[in-house]
């Protein structure tokens, strides 16, 4: 990601358009397997934290380089 994130909780479709993803069941199928980033739920919608985000595309730039 080059582009800064949105100061805003992010929605599963905002995953799914800045990682140029095929749809919005690959987030919710790394959801499930609990391999994405930390999610929550405000009501019955998904949301994510920016830094939460940065943190899990960090993670994953960690483990590529090792």
């Amino acid at each position: 990601m080059t582009t800064a994130l949105p100061h805003r909780f992010l929605t599963p479709e905002d995953l799914v358009e800045m990682f140029e993803l095929p749809s919005v069941e690959t987030v919710y199928q790394w959801r499930r397997k609990r391999t994405g980033p930390r999610g929550f739920r405000v009501g019955r919608h998904l949301r994510f934290d920016p830094e939460d985000v940065r943190a899990w595309v960090d993670s994953q730039l960690g483990e590529a380089a090792a």
